[in-house]
């Protein structure tokens, strides 16, 4: 039999520990472990975290995928006020919960820093709080009570527009400046609700939605103006979650055309086309997410039930692993 010298012309290294940084298709024996390993590629895709705390669907959710945040929403029989955060491991209950409990409402900021507003309560809401990482603090309100709109910016330069105003879609948008919303001379092009946004108040996306019927129009705002891309989702559809700037933003979950059907579909968009990539473990909608493109966080949702699942996704990487031998 051939060895690995006759093959490759040069034995494999014999190590004491895995080397720091190894290149994809390096070899090694690790002589204290006593394995041989390999650095392979790992594709790009969804991992299984930890459960949040409270189940619950239409929930807010911004952060980071290490520094997540998730607050209010409906845990299967009521509102809820809840908070939550996230260290990139376990979900922890925050002590301080939103002044208004409600469901169906958007949030942007940090883990220690956002601002969440809208919603639904026993009807539509216009309530806007902050969050410091411990404790709620109401703010001026929204000039127009509304659900289920889209989302974009930080803390203190927020974007809310589209949702249901009171039961037919608007194309509304609001900006806030980190002392009131005014609302912008600048609507949808395509007025919807259950519509997903992330980016910045001056460079922000709105995706899919409802008009209705459902639909995957993308389009992208400059802080003045609202502009249709040519481009839609591969995957109609509404009750996603986004997150990432404008021109490196990733789409996930939500439900499709005809009848509502939970999907875990995850689009990439480059600012010029959406490229499909791996689904979500768990299919779902109306679920909250944080982080980037490249790392990012799905958390809670509706499938149908509502669920306390939390997902990561990261992009293609090299992995170390452990040959083994039966």
């Amino acid at each position: 039999m051939a060895e690995y010298k006759g093959i490759k012309g040069f034995k494999v290294q014999y190590l004491s520990a895995d080397p720091s940084n190894p290149i994809v298709g390096q070899i090694w024996y690790n002589d204290t472990s006593k394995n041989l390993k390999f650095t392979g590629f790992q594709a790009a895709g969804w991992a299984t975290g930890n459960n949040m705390n409270t189940a619950r669907g239409a929930l807010g959710g911004d952060g980071t995928q290490t520094a997540g945040l998730a607050f209010g929403g409906y845990n299967g029989t009521a509102n809820t006020n809840a908070t939550e955060e996230y260290d990139g491991t376990n979900w922890a209950t925050s002590p301080g919960n939103m002044n208004t409990a409600r469901r169906t409402l958007e949030g942007v900021g940090t883990q220690t820093a956002t601002i969440a507003f809208g919603g639904y309560i026993s009807n539509n809401t216009d309530a806007s709080e902050s969050y410091d990482g411990s404790t709620w603090t109401n703010t001026p309100s929204l000039n127009t009570a509304v659900r289920v709109m889209g989302k974009a910016g930080t803390q203190a330069a927020a974007l809310s527009f589209g949702g249901e105003n009171p039961s037919a879609p608007t194309g509304q948008t609001e900006e806030w400046n980190g002392a009131s919303w005014s609302i912008s001379p600048a609507s949808l092009n395509t007025a919807r609700f259950e519509v997903t946004g992330t980016g910045l108040q001056t460079a922000a996306l709105a995706v899919g939605g409802e008009t209705p019927p459902w639909t995957g129009a993308t389009e992208e705002y400059n802080g003045t103006v609202w502009t249709t891309s040519p481009v839609s989702l591969n995957t109609t559809r509404a009750r996603s979650a986004s997150t990432g700037p404008q021109t490196a933003a990733l789409v996930f979950g939500g439900d499709t055309p005809p009848s509502s059907v939970d999907t875990g579909a995850t689009e990439l968009y480059n600012g010029i086309s959406w490229t499909t990539l791996s689904s979500m473990n768990t299919a779902r909608k109306s679920l909250g997410g944080a982080g980037t493109q490249t790392a990012a966080l799905g958390f809670g949702g509706n499938n149908p039930l509502v669920t306390a699942a939390t997902e990561e996704y990261n992009p293609a990487s090299p992995v170390t692993k452990t040959v083994t031998v039966s």
